[in-house]
């Protein structure tokens, strides 16, 4: 075959439209005949077949021709899709034409190698797309749905043709589905199963007998179609909710279904299929005309498609296959293909995804005004849960209800008073009705009355802290308002974040999801409904606290996200301009500023920090200054990290935060000086005085004494005890290992008893390492008698501690790292990998040495990119360079990690000299870099 050149595409008004025929519905990417022409495609497969050949022969020649066409069509679309990467209506509208071109072929040939020359009226068959297909919207992997439809009975010689065409179909790797159908059966089965009614709404003919498929589509339409409209939308909504169900119920995962998740491709075609049932409307655009949509919101449903189909189409070409989920691993490649690009100190992948994440958004609000709309005229049914029999408060004058929604009586009346753009989210506040879709209309349409003097306004200031502040819930106005614009044109400092992604497997929302989330969380708290899970910060607001600063400093945390400069510094600067717009008084816009741009300082100290070491507990008391400043911090850190994501918190974090809030009241009510070594020293030593009983006092008397004073502050008594039994009686060449879980600290406590000898911490977290173990935290001390008593909290794969059953492997790897006969670095090279999907992030080493945080130990604190043999490489290193670990804390934020160490030299000191710093970070950067490049292998 000569094969087509590769045009470039069209300009949209000049591309053809298709000529009537099977595909109609708008111009296509390129010529028709450049993509495919099926009529010569089947006379160069007839006339090179040799005459008399068999099928099987016939066969093999037509696949070799119509391969080369799809090959060849599938090259020119990809290309010239490549040149207007954005838009994808002309190219799926393309990709449909292309296989309609196959389809068609093979049906010729199929009616060659099964001719009938004198037909009966029984024997006709009519080929139909049906689905996506039927729709001629089809992404490069699609399947291609087809219908066989008879007049009556299948005949033996329409059983062989479709066979035959079948089998021609599959020989060209496509994925079809199929069915063979008298008109009575496709109305029948439609009437009982809900999938094929769907289908048959989207029939569309492409070959065949043509009168067939009108009697069809005919027969459907006064048969089936046009009386079954209610039961239909039921079911199509009831199918819509159980989809959302299985793909998390959320609009904002940072790995969404980009065709079957909340605010996809299946969202908008379900409105459609609606349309299209009640009213017959051929297209999408029809939805205007029939009174569901205005122009303006079929334009952003138009948007929304093109940008979805977009994607979906990308994510096809470069699997190779039909993917749907938009992982991690997939968004930086699209995003490229797209020709989104790096700005503003945002990577291109977030420009993209916070593109995504306004789409997906726009779909729910388009979502709401249609099903209102048919609410509206009685196709479907009232919300029963949000009827107007369920609600008692009465609405204020100027509201009235509709179909149990608030309403406004009078939209001229309602925009005379520009504060009524934010009344109206109070007010639905207040009664606990949803806000009908009417007026989402009325103020999306009239933004533009939001300006500067409004926001100057102190009543508008007073209407938005009413919100936050009085009714309880405050996360439902906050959310609406978002999505409607109203949130970013009261407070335009906070529109750079709206649906903003971060690149990172640790954040599962997007910045303004998050930021609503912690306020529904500290709603929560006060409710009362977190007090088991969060007692310290349900005690600290039941004692009284500024609600007002707290919530404006969760509403304004991360308002500096997505620029070069650090968040929480530019947050505070945007703070000190958005508090005194909001009504605060000078001393509440100073703790909000405070608050902002310190918001990380309390979660870092936890987590990144031993707070066993007093130095740490006095610098951030320092740091905090007040009781006042110290409770508020308190409970935004709770709230931050609770509304990062599901799992996120555990009982780990919450006993470092309640043990460090402890620390820091007692130090700043008691004075700094109570927070010190001897203090510490002499309260350890009697709280295990107490703990060993059964005990001699000269065996007391000797555990008491054998330990230097960091064991004392470090360890809680409970660990100690378990090391003064490890340590009773130890002989030189014995190793005692004792594993506990840790439900409290949401971990397995992992201590080890030896003769002290270099390398020991770098040897025990290999052995973690192989069997898979994450060390969230790990302390090591040796005795004045010469042991290593290191310990570590360990938790599985899933962030939780290890299963009894499961520790006595981890005892036997441990076992045999230590005696020698497994070697970690041998045994890591397998499996110190990174996953497939999280191998997009980034995260630039940074590695920091720090003499002030610590009274006899550097602090050196490595932040990068995390993998399962990181900890042992880095350990490793420390111990070839003489270098001894007394503690590690490890913090980790999805694929990132921060290991923070307590190191002193061979000599006991700190690491002063700033040439071996540079030396040290030298060495530990080209062990991170080996393993990075090692685990992406």
């Amino acid at each position: 075959m000569t094969p087509h050149r590769v045009a470039s595409p069209a300009p949209a008004s000049d591309r053809p439209a298709l000529p009537a025929g099977p595909l109609s519905g708008g111009p296509l990417l390129l010529p028709p005949a450049d993509i495919i022409d099926p009529l010569s495609l089947s006379s160069s497969i007839l006339a090179e077949r040799p005459a008399g050949s068999d099928a099987l022969t016939a066969r093999a020649l037509a696949t070799k021709h119509l391969s080369a066409a799809k090959a060849q069509g599938n090259a020119v679309l990809e290309a010239a899709f490549a040149n207007d990467p954005r838009h994808a209506r002309h190219f799926v509208l393309s990709q449909a034409h292309l296989t309609d071109g196959l389809v068609m072929a093979a049906f010729a040939v199929a009616q060659s190698l099964h001719p009938l020359p004198n037909p009966t009226e029984a024997e006709r068959i009519a080929v139909l797309a049906v689905g996506g297909y039927g729709r001629a919207e089809m992404a490069p992997h699609s399947d291609v749905d087809l219908l066989f439809v008879t007049p009556w009975k299948i005949t033996p010689w329409a059983e062989s043709l479709i066979e035959t065409m079948l089998y021609l179909l599959w020989d060209l790797k496509l994925k079809v589905g199929h069915s063979s159908r008298t008109i009575a059966d496709c109305i029948r089965l439609g009437r009982d199963d809900i999938t094929i009614r769907t289908a048959l709404l989207e029939h569309r003919y492409v070959a065949g007998d043509k009168p067939l498929a009108n009697e069809l589509a005919e027969r459907l339409w006064t048969e089936l179609f046009s009386k079954t409209g209610p039961e239909f939308i039921e079911a199509k909504l009831a199918e819509r909710a159980a989809r959302h169900k299985r793909q998390g119920g959320q609009r904002y995962l940072l790995e969404p279904n980009i065709k079957e998740g909340k605010g996809g491709l299946r969202d908008l075609q379900t409105l459609y299929w609606i349309g299209k049932y009640l009213h017959r409307v051929p297209r999408a655009a029809g939805l205007v005309d029939a009174g569901l949509f205005t122009r303006d919101e079929y334009e952003a449903f138009h948007r929304a498609e093109d940008f979805l189909w977009a994607a979906r189409c990308h994510m096809h070409h470069i699997t190779k296959r039909a993917t749907d989920q938009l992982t991690f691993d997939l968004q930086v490649e699209v995003a490229a293909r797209m020709g989104y690009k790096d700005q503003g100190g945002r990577r291109a992948v977030e420009v993209f995804m916070q593109d995504y994440f306004r789409h997906a958004t726009r779909v729910g609000e388009l979502t709401r005004v249609f099903l209102t709309e048919l609410e509206a005229r009685h196709a479907k049914r009232e919300a029963s849960l949000f009827g107007i029999f369920k609600r008692s408060k009465r609405v204020k004058p100027g509201y009235k209800l509709v179909q149990g929604r608030l309403d406004v009586k009078d939209p001229q009346a309602f925009l005379s008073d520009k504060l009524n753009l934010l009344r109206l989210f109070e007010e639905g506040l207040r009664t606990g009705y949803l806000i009908h879709p009417n007026v989402m209309r009325i103020v999306a349409a009239n933004l533009h009355l939001i300006d500067d003097g409004m926001r100057e306004d102190p009543e508008a200031a007073r209407i938005f802290l009413d919100m936050l502040l009085k009714h309880g819930n405050p996360e439902r106005p906050l959310r609406r308002m978002n999505e409607l614009g109203v949130l970013s044109a009261f407070i335009p400092e906070f529109e750079p974040i709206v649906a903003m992604m971060q690149f990172n497997v640790y954040h599962h929302y997007t910045v303004d999801e998050h930021t609503i989330q912690t306020i529904s969380i500290l709603a929560q708290i006060e409710r009362g409904e977190l007090v088991e899970d969060l007692p310290l910060s349900s005690s600290i607001l039941k004692e009284g606290i500024s609600r007002k600063v707290l919530y404006v400093a969760l509403l304004l945390h991360d308002i500096g996200k997505g620029r070069p400069e650090d968040h929480s510094i530019l947050g505070a600067l945007i703070a000190r301009r958005i508090c005194p717009r909001l009504g605060l008084n000078e001393e509440e816009c100073e703790t909000v500023e405070w608050l902002v741009r310190y918001h990380l300082l309390m979660s870092d100290t936890a987590q990144k920090r031993d707070i066993g070491d007093p130095r740490t507990v006095r610098d951030f008391a320092k740091a905090v200054k007040t009781r006042k400043r110290l409770d508020l911090l308190t409970v935004l850190t709770v709230c931050d990290i609770r509304g990062v994501g599901p799992g996120t918190w555990n009982n780990w974090k919450a006993m470092l935060l309640r043990q460090l809030h402890k620390e820091t009241a007692t130090a700043l009510e008691g004075g700094l000086e109570r927070v010190n070594r001897a203090n510490r020293e002499d309260e350890a030593k009697r709280a295990l005085r107490e703990a060993l009983t059964g005990w001699e006092a000269k065996d007391i008397r000797a555990e008491l004494g054998r330990h230097y004073a960091p064991y004392w502050q470090g360890l809680m008594t409970e660990t100690q005890a378990v090391f003064a039994t490890l340590l009773r009686d130890l002989s030189d060449g014995e190793i005692r290992i004792d594993l506990h879980p840790d439900p409290d600290r949401d971990a397995t406590r992992a201590c080890f008893a030896l003769v002290d000898h270099p390398g020991i911490f770098s040897r025990l977290a290999g052995a973690l390492a192989l069997v898979g173990a994450n060390v969230v935290d790990a302390r090591t001390y040796t005795s004045k008698d010469g042991y290593a008593t290191p310990v570590f909290w360990v938790q599985d794969a899933e962030g939780k501690p290890y299963e009894v059953s499961r520790l006595p492997r981890l005892r036997q790897m441990i076992d045999r790292t230590l005696k020698g006969e497994v070697v970690p670095r041998e045994a890591l090279k397998d499996r110190d990998k990174v996953k497939k999907r999280e191998r997009e992030f980034r995260f630039p080493t940074h590695i920091t040495f720090d003499n002030e945080g610590s009274e006899i130990y550097t602090i050196i604190e490595v932040d990068t990119r995390d993998r399962p043999g990181l900890l042992y490489d880095l350990t490793r290193t420390f111990a070839n360079n003489h270098i001894s670990i007394v503690s590690a804390v490890i913090a980790t934020y999805g694929a990132q990690v921060v290991d923070t160490f307590y190191v002193k030299d061979m000599f006991g000191l700190k690491l002063h000299q700033k040439s071996k710093q540079e030396a040290l970070e030298k060495k530990l950067r080209a062990a991170i870099a080996e393993g990075a490049e090692r685990a992406q292998g």
